[in-house]
């Protein structure tokens, strides 16, 4: 593998990592916060391969017209392995990976471990109250759901199978990247959307002081009693 073919592959990886920062395709992988990094690590990317293309393809002329001053060629090679770089790359640009879903949910255990003994604050304003599934479980088990009382409240997740069979509600909660990730499972009662695990589902409803047990990780779920639900498209930052 020639300098120039190394220099090719660059470009072809830094122009997959601009691909997808620029679009929505990063967020399948990392969360929101790190795009300026993956951007700025694309465009020194294709840069650098650039730059090392034109001073190969300048040392190619100069050999060519007998002026290689330290009489070494300048075509030295690097394994063959480095074209294995290129499938990450391709993937990047022509495949768009899946988000995790019901089958990390079913394999995982829930985020709510441990005690989070905090102040929680009032519900946002609006009927009903939006909040974030990890918001949601913290306020059900921590709290023991005295701020959620009986607000209507407003949930967005994707639709797992319990350890009971019935759907649950469930969100892949990220710290950094999808290889961290974990899910946040929340129990459904009333009007159950009985729908295809991955279907993304908008509910309201308000909170139901029951909880059970993950049979993964013995960590507590928490229930919704459901008055309405509509069945929506996978957000475009479908981790929380």
């Amino acid at each position: 593998m020639s300098r120039a073919a190394q220099a090719v592959v660059m470009v072809f990886l830094g122009s997959a990592i601009l691909r997808a920062s620029l679009t929505d395709v990063y967020l399948r992988y990392v969360k929101q916060g790190l795009r300026p990094f993956l951007i700025a690590a694309g465009i020194l990317l294709v840069v650098t391969a650039l730059m090392a293309l034109i001073h190969e393809i300048r040392d190619t002329r100069r050999e060519a017209e007998g002026h290689d001053d330290d009489g070494h060629g300048h075509g030295r090679s690097g394994p063959a392995v480095g074209w294995l770089l290129l499938l990450p790359a391709l993937a990047l640009l022509f495949v768009v990976p899946p988000a995790l879903g019901a089958d990390t949910a079913a394999r995982a255990g829930s985020a709510l471990t441990g005690n989070q003994d905090l102040a929680y604050p009032p519900l946002p304003p609006g009927d009903p109250a939006k909040l974030t599934l990890l918001d949601y479980g913290y306020r059900a088990v921590y709290d023991n759901g005295r701020t959620l009382g009986d607000r209507r409240i407003q949930l967005t997740g994707f639709i797992a199978p319990g350890p009971d069979g019935q759907p649950m509600l469930a969100r892949i909660i990220l710290s950094c990247c999808a290889a961290d990730g974990i899910p946040i499972k929340i129990g459904l009662g009333g009007d159950v959307p009985h729908l295809p695990a991955d279907t993304w589902v908008r509910a309201i409803g308000r909170w139901l002081p029951h909880t059970a047990k993950d049979p993964v990780n013995d960590s507590d779920i928490p229930y919704f009693q459901v008055e309405t639900w509509q069945k929506i498209d996978q957000p475009a930052e479908p981790y929380e």
